[in-house]
């Protein structure tokens, strides 16, 4: 999963323009006010780092993870860039471990989606032991009907100025297998072609939430994304007992 993002890295936010992060960011901070969520946190699969940059200007403490480093050299630099002085960690959610127990947690935009069934639960239990009692835990997932019907066996592509890119999907039994070609525009207007490969598997809502409770969380809330339809993306709003 760590070599899945060298393309992609670096280019992870600028073509996720479309998402509307200020929404969804608004959205998390409101669910931890909501719940009364103590100020220091951890984005886990941070990305490049837009919902730590969020977080950091509501006024939380909070460090940016991520498994990638081509995603962190990025998040680095478009925080230094925001006044954003938030750390950023390599780290894989199933192997979890930070030098303070924190308040909340959050691992938005398809994290939980790259973890297979198998090691579910571990990453639920590396989660808990870095939270303090009462710790908050917030997360989504793409549905199955995303995975299955929306990406699976489709092909999506771009073509862009900086970067051009072809999306092949196929959906294989519980998971997705996504191969994405890059063509991307060098400092000398030539373009560079970079290939690599993505694997997210399904994950049903009810077995999210026995794992979830395995773990020493109570799930306090499932909604869609937004607090919408959870036809393609379900969230997980949790609490550490």
């Amino acid at each position: 999963m760590s070599n899945s993002y060298t393309a992609l890295g670096s280019l992870f936010e600028y073509l996720n323009y479309d998402c509307d992060y200020e929404k969804w960011s608004q959205y998390l901070i409101e669910k931890l006010q909501s719940l009364n969520a103590g100020l220091n946190g951890v984005d886990i699969g941070c990305g490049n780092g837009y919902f730590t940059r969020a977080l950091y200007s509501a006024g939380y403490g909070v460090c940016g993870v991520d498994i990638s480093v081509d995603m962190l050299n990025k998040a680095k630099v478009l925080a230094s860039k925001k006044g954003v002085k938030a750390e950023f960690l390599l780290g894989d959610i199933t192997k979890l471990k930070l030098n303070k127990k924190v308040d909340f947690a959050v691992a938005v935009n398809d994290c939980l989606n790259y973890i297979p069934q198998s090691k579910l639960k571990t990453a639920f239990l590396k989660v808990a032991q870095n939270l303090k009692k009462g710790g908050i835990f917030i997360f989504d997932i793409s549905s199955e009907n995303k995975l299955k019907n929306i990406l699976g066996n489709n092909l999506f592509c771009d073509d862009g100025e900086d970067v051009t890119y072809i999306w092949f999907n196929k959906f294989d039994t519980d998971k997705v297998i996504m191969d994405l070609t890059f063509f991307i525009k060098d400092e000398l207007g030539n373009y560079v072609r970079k290939d690599e490969q993505h694997v997210q598997f399904v994950h049903l809502e009810q077995n999210v939430i026995c794992a979830l409770e395995e773990s020493g969380f109570k799930v306090l809330q499932v909604e869609g994304h937004l607090g919408g339809e959870k036809t393609e993306r379900i969230n997980f709003i949790c609490k550490k007992l």
